[in-house]
């Protein structure tokens, strides 16, 4: 849902959206022995054999940015370039940006969220109610919300919290020590890395990233959050534009 804003990219080419297992429009699951990252490498090579696609841009945001950095170090044949949006490469690391990003905020914020993760009361009204500042401080600035954040976080699934956990700025999941950055040398494609000026992403680890892979690119859209796509679509578009236009007029 949130990523619809990127349909515009498809005046110029295909643009394939889909809903992993679980989440959005797909089959909802129970089963936790699907819900691994290798599991869902497998699910975007169905995607890629399903439309027969031999030579094809691979986009990822947040999340997406794991998987797809996995399912290129897997299956790197035909793929042309990467976007790896408001990237999550070292959950380390992002969890080290999260604590940096809640001291920005007022006390009585802090004090809810570390009374509430060292009881684990998550469903405590305090708990919620500090989630949405900071997730209106660093996740999705434009307010209100577009119906397709709202889509977005009444849909997430049980993948979401068994992968990762309570909030943005708390892992307890599968994912929790979830680091690629020892790899990020091997990506021999054109690499775009775009994160928000406010993005829980910080764009100083995002630069990070970028250092990391050969001849990457790297790109701050000013006033965004992490959901730069609802924040600033234009600006986010015209930058993703930009990157394969320069790419195909080679």
């Amino acid at each position: 849902y949130y990523l619809k804003p990127l349909s515009a990219l498809g005046v110029d080419r295909k643009v394939i959206f889909y809903d992993q297992l679980g989440c959005g429009k797909s089959d909802r699951s129970t089963d936790t022995t699907l819900m691994t990252v290798d599991h869902f490498v497998e699910e975007v090579k169905t995607v890629v054999r399903h439309f027969g696609l031999k030579e094809f841009y691979l986009y990822g945001q947040s999340w997406g940015t794991m998987l797809g950095t996995d399912y290129y170090l897997k299956y790197p044949q035909g793929i042309k370039a990467m976007i790896l949006n408001s990237p999550a490469i070292s959950i380390p690391l992002w969890l080290k940006d999260a604590d940096i990003l809640l001291s920005t905020l007022p006390d009585s914020i802090q004090n809810a969220v570390r009374t509430n993760e060292l009881n684990k009361t998550f469903d405590s009204p305090a708990y919620q109610e500090a989630v949405m500042v900071y997730y209106q401080n660093f996740v999705a600035r434009k307010l209100p919300w577009s119906a397709d954040i709202d889509s977005t976080f009444s849909q997430l699934g049980e993948s979401y919290h068994h992968m990762w956990g309570p909030s943005e700025f708390t892992a307890t999941g599968a994912l929790k020590n979830y680091d690629q950055t020892s790899r990020l040398g091997e990506i021999k494609v054109p690499t775009l890395f775009i994160t928000g000026e406010f993005d829980e992403a910080r764009p100083a680890t995002v630069q990070y990233y970028q250092s990391l892979v050969p001849g990457a690119r790297f790109e701050v859209i000013e006033g965004a959050a992490h959901i730069t796509m609802h924040d600033k679509p234009d600006e986010n578009n015209k930058v993703i534009m930009d990157f394969l236009d320069s790419l195909e007029t080679k």
